[in-house]
């Protein structure tokens, strides 16, 4: 089976994951993402142009501040223009035709799930090349996965969904730590890579079919009706 290369300076380096798989799924999960991206920004009520920067935004920025933490510049999503034409594309489509990607909302959940078991461990396993250590390899495993989500909603003023979504920061880390594990016990990263990305969907699919959830924060019942009253006059005025 082929594999890929990454240069790392004056060297190349052996891939664990196959070269055309690899960039498969990547541009299938930045396609999954950017979707996402634009029916947030459609819901928002942006121009075609916020619609198209949300989708590159949610697409492409976790991957992109990893390969910046790692060194692997220029990152993939501004070296290869396909990164780009898939994320515009995605925008385009949620933008023309919102009602029948908004009926599909339920079922992007899924796909949102490959996308983002996929992006956690190739994310760590493109660490663990460049020689960063395993805790901050999985660390940026899940960030490749979550980062173009948390600054999509802050760009629309939300508290980010991977800090309150039934274990979607965790899923990914969980993913990521499978294959940082397997790095330091030896195991095939092929192995490790389907292992930590199936983990990362199988807790991401239970979340949603169960409700699975990590403890929130108690606020005392008057301090949160006092939070609501505040809120109210800015919610009335948007």
């Amino acid at each position: 089976m082929a594999r890929g290369w990454l240069n790392i300076g004056d060297h190349a380096t052996m891939l664990p994951i196959p070269h055309v798989l690899l960039l498969i799924l990547d541009l299938g999960g930045t396609f999954v993402f950017a979707v996402s991206g634009a029916m947030v920004a459609v819901k928002h009520r942006l121009d075609i142009l916020g619609v198209l920067v949300l989708a590159f935004v949610t697409g492409n920025v976790g991957g992109m501040t990893r390969d910046v933490l790692i060194g692997a510049v220029p990152p993939a999503a501004i070296e290869d223009w396909t990164y780009l034409a898939v994320s515009v594309a995605a925008g385009l489509v949620t933008f023309i035709w919102y009602p029948v990607t908004d009926r599909l909302r339920f079922h992007m959940l899924w796909f949102d799930a490959v996308g983002l078991a996929f992006f956690a461990v190739a994310g760590a396993e493109k660490a663990l090349v460049y020689g960063v250590s395993p805790a901050m390899a999985a660390i940026l495993g899940m960030l490749t996965g979550v980062g173009g989500g948390m600054l999509r909603d802050m760009l629309v003023v939300e508290i980010p969904v991977v800090l309150r979504a039934d274990l979607y920061a965790l899923a990914a880390l969980a993913g990521a730590a499978v294959v940082v594990g397997g790095h330091l016990l030896g195991v095939s990263p092929v192995m490790t890579t389907a292992v930590g990305g199936v983990l990362c969907f199988a807790l991401r699919f239970m979340a949603i079919r169960r409700g699975w959830h990590l403890p929130a924060a108690k606020t005392p019942q008057g301090q949160l009706d006092e939070l609501q009253s505040e809120n109210r006059p800015h919610d009335e005025a948007r």
